[in-house]
């Protein structure tokens, strides 16, 4: 809320015969409370009685009246009380003295009380021009269609600033005898037309180049760059499932990418310590080994996900062995021996896939499955299958065979299967674990991942022809399916890309 002394500043000035007149009344009043004060203080010291009158008038009329309330206090003041009394001369040289101060801090009092007039009028305008910008920002980024909010904004700006008129044309718009264009512009890119009218002051048309039209410049651009946004956006659900990506990406980067910073953190503060034993030092270095390597894993999943996201996953294919990928993979993992169990057909035939893509693929699933399971050995079984998948067709759910329609391989392919031993995920969670950022909450499993590893596996695998479905009881582990064709897919035409449902493997 604005003072009453900052609202008065910023007031426009009352009219000059008003002030004169004040000026004059205020002056003989000093003049009259100075005789009585003459009584109990020396005459030259009771100046500073005008100055009131002074800097009131200032104050509300400005500094050229003050300044010459200044001079007739000065002159009222000699004449009525500085003694020769009734005559304008001085007796002697203290007087003069007296008098020169009293008009030095009047003027200097009258011109401050103008700077301050000046810079809260200043300030008056530039609250009310941030004020007219977040009206504007308003009107233009909160509606879809851009043309409809400028006649209002326009309005909006003609008043706050008290033009005779003024218009927002999306078009470039020239300057005529009844208007002033003002080009709106993002670089060199034309993003519309300021005009306001032919008799604008040149006090305002000053304010809008300086201030308004740069302001104008950024929120049409946000408007325009908004409006062509939304203007792609089909359905709503993709704007809440960008939101719930928006939000859990926030939420891993914020938990997920500060563990392991902290504990690589502490390590190295610690690690510098004199006290540390060779044992304790090594022991440091591995957690900082093994918390690098962590967050390089993390970073790695979330620039996956992006190109995946993005459609930018174009698979380089080449005919590799699925045995030598899942033998990279494990390796990869750097669990122990006894950690995975092996059981691949001998002469498995090749597959057309991107090796990179599918290694990081195995990788992930491999790592998931060795996280839920309970400390015992991961069972990872690859064979071929040589019969098509509808001769199944009658043990898949309809629902299920309706979306892996297009998707799941049909023909020759291999398939690798994926077993853990750890606490089974619910069937309400079997297509949830493989979407970004959900994490599925096991009871008592006490595993938190990022949620990223199992969508990134499908997303490569899909991208490659492939299918990777899981199949669990709840307390019986889970099983996850990768199923590859042994044709090319891009010869085949049965590349699918998206998410694919859940069924039952061949």
């Amino acid at each position: 809320m604005a003072s009453p002394l900052g609202s008065l500043l910023a007031s426009e000035q009352p009219p000059r015969r008003a002030g004169a007149v004040s000026a004059l009344v205020g002056v003989a009043l000093c003049t009259l409370i100075v005789y009585p004060l003459a009584h109990v203080a020396p005459v030259v010291s009771l100046g500073v009685v005008y100055l009131p009158a002074v800097l009131v008038v200032s104050v509300i009329w400005g500094a050229w009246l003050g300044i010459a309330t200044a001079a007739l206090s000065a002159a009222a003041f000699n004449f009525f009380h500085l003694p020769p009394v009734g005559r304008f001369t001085l007796q002697n040289s203290s007087n003069w003295v007296a008098l020169a101060a009293f008009l030095a801090v009047a003027v200097l009092a009258s011109s401050v009380a103008e700077i301050t007039r000046a810079r809260t009028r200043d300030a008056e305008e530039r609250r009310r021009e941030a004020d007219l910008a977040a009206e504007m920002a308003r009107l233009l980024l909160r509606g879809n269609n851009l043309a409809q909010a400028l006649p209002t904004a326009a309005a909006r700006l003609a008043q706050t600033l008290e033009l005779s008129s003024a218009a927002i044309e999306m078009d470039a718009v020239e300057a005529d005898e009844r208007s002033i264009a003002f080009p709106l512009r993002e670089g060199t890119n034309r993003l519309g037309t300021l005009l306001v009218g032919a008799g604008t002051s040149e006090t305002n048309l000053r304010r809008l180049q300086e201030r308004m039209v740069p302001a104008l410049e950024a929120l049409m651009s946000a408007a325009l760059e908004r409006e062509a946004l939304l203007g792609g956006v089909v359905e709503t659900a993709a704007l809440r499932r960008a939101d719930t990506v928006k939000t859990a990406l926030l939420r891993a980067v914020s938990h997920d990418l500060r563990s392991p910073l902290t504990a690589i953190s502490a390590a190295g503060a610690a690690i510098g310590s004199p006290s540390l034993s060779p044992d304790e030092r090594t022991e440091m270095a591995a957690v900082i080994q093994e918390e690098a390597k962590r967050l390089a894993r993390l970073v790695d999943n979330l620039l996956d996900l992006s190109r995946l996201e993005a459609g930018a996953a174009e698979p380089h294919r080449e005919w590799s062995s699925i045995e030598e990928l899942i033998r990279v993979a494990v390796d990869e993992v750097g669990a122990g021996q006894d950690t995975f169990a092996l059981s691949i057909d001998r002469e498995l035939p090749m597959v057309s896939v991107d090796p990179v893509q599918m290694e990081r693929a195995f990788v992930n699933v491999l790592e998931n499955a060795r996280r839920y399971s309970g400390g015992h050995p991961v069972s990872v079984r690859a064979r071929a299958v040589r019969r098509l998948a509808n001769t199944r067709a009658a043990t898949v759910d309809p629902g299920e065979q309706e979306l892996s329609e297009g998707k799941r391989p049909t023909g020759d392919r291999v398939i690798v299967r994926i077993v853990d031993r750890g606490p089974g995920i619910p069937p309400a969670q079997l297509e949830r674990v493989f979407e970004p950022f959900y994490r599925a909450g096991t009871p008592g499993s006490g595993h938190r991942g990022s949620g990223l590893g199992l969508a990134i596996a499908r997303g490569f695998t899909e991208a490659n022809g492939g299918w990777l479905h899981v199949e669990s009881l709840p307390g019986q582990g889970a099983t996850f399916v990768f199923e590859m064709p042994l044709t090319d897919p891009a010869d085949a035409g049965t590349a699918a890309l998206g998410a694919a449902g859940t069924g039952v493997s061949a």
